[in-house]
């Protein structure tokens, strides 16, 4: 039967499959959800099998808060023999399509990550194989479909496929961030990893340079801040807690020691909010919307802590009380949110008003 598999961060299997189910309802598209429970591995069972392609590029991959990655089965679960494995895949495979690129993957756990070398080992001969029986493009084509093979074991896999301009460039959705040495905690990746997925880099010369205000509420110690001052940005950090010495020394950071739902700035000449108090995700949100509205800076990007129960609903709670924030003013925004590598118990979210700020005033 054709699924749709996503990937999740083990444990939100139940969040990402509700939400697969809730938006592809939606585009009138059904069937049932199958989770594998701390897996990170969602199977989508659709009704009608011939609906999963049009829905995998009718509805944005970024529009999916707890998906990493998707892809669209070709195949049932494929038992591989002991020897000759790359010609088994072959002849399930067949050549009626031709793919861009080959994504070798598996659950990410424990277990998955120890099937990692046998699939390093096998992507060679396979991609080989794949390029002779002309199933995979030469190197250097980077449109059209990406092979999945999901292997569950060393003698089992699943084959789908995804198109390239709706799917994540990561292998599993993962990016690979290294942690930076200077940075005072590993929170610092967070922010890394969330600039990389939400502005496009051919932006960044606009949108992420040097020169730049930026205020981090919540900042101490100074993982956020940190990613902040290495590109060159000038920081306020606001937080009752003490900065790390190293970010004081740069010249780059003032630190101002108050609650960060009590400041404001004196100027309106901040770029960047960044936000990663743990806090309610209500007062949060709220709070975000209100530095927006108001221009105390042209774009955010702030966590929302999950609850322990409830979680998609608390996010769609949260999102659409700030959706109702610019209704209400009718400026027009831009608002994502993704449960991204880096995250554990909670989103990250990216907004930016794309119209004139609000007249107060009348």
């Amino acid at each position: 039967m054709t699924a749709i598999v996503l990937y999740c961060r083990p444990g939100f299997e139940k969040e990402c499959g509700a939400e697969i189910q809730e938006k592809a309802s939606w585009n009138e598209v059904y069937g049932y959800l199958e989770l594998k429970k701390n897996q990170g591995i969602v199977y989508f069972h659709l009704n009608n099998a011939d609906e999963g392609d049009a829905l995998i590029k009718k509805m944005p991959l970024n529009r999916l808060i707890f998906a990493r990655q998707w892809f669209l089965t070709l195949t049932e679960k494929i038992e591989l023999p002991d020897y000759n494995r790359v010609e088994a895949i072959i002849e399930v495979l067949g050549n009626e399509w031709q793919y861009a690129e080959l994504r070798m993957e598996t659950a990410d756990t424990n277990d998955g990550k120890s099937l990692s070398k046998f699939c390093r080992k096998l992507a060679v001969p396979l991609r080989q194989a794949l390029r002779k029986s002309k199933s995979l493009t030469e190197k250097g084509d980077n449109e059209g479909a990406i092979l999945h093979a999901l292997f569950l074991s060393g003698q089992e896999v699943i084959l789908g496929y995804s198109v390239a301009h709706n799917s994540s460039p990561h292998v599993m959705g993962i990016p690979r961030l290294k942690f930076p040495n200077k940075s005072p905690s590993r929170s610092t990746l967070k922010l890394d990893e969330a600039f990389l997925y939400f502005i496009p880099r051919d932006e960044w010369d606009t949108r992420l340079t040097s020169g730049m205000n930026a205020v981090d509420l919540g900042a101490a110690p100074g993982g956020w801040t940190y990613q902040l001052v290495r590109r060159g940005m000038m920081v306020t950090a606001i937080d009752n807690g003490a900065m790390a010495e190293s970010l004081m020394e740069t010249g780059q950071v003032k630190h101002k020691m108050m609650d960060g739902f009590k400041y404001i700035p004196m100027k309106q000449n901040v770029y960047w909010l960044v936000c990663d108090m743990i806090e309610k995700p209500q007062r949060v949100a709220k709070l975000m919307a209100e530095w927006l509205l108001h221009g105390y800076c042209k774009e955010a990007i702030f966590n929302l802590k999950l609850p322990m129960k409830g979680r998609y609903q608390q996010v769609n709670n949260d999102l659409q009380a700030m959706k109702d924030a610019f209704s209400q003013y009718k400026v027009k925004y831009e608002l994502f949110a993704k449960h991204l590598y880096y995250d554990r118990e909670e989103i990250t979210v990216h907004a930016r008003l794309l119209s004139p700020l609000p007249d107060f005033d009348k």
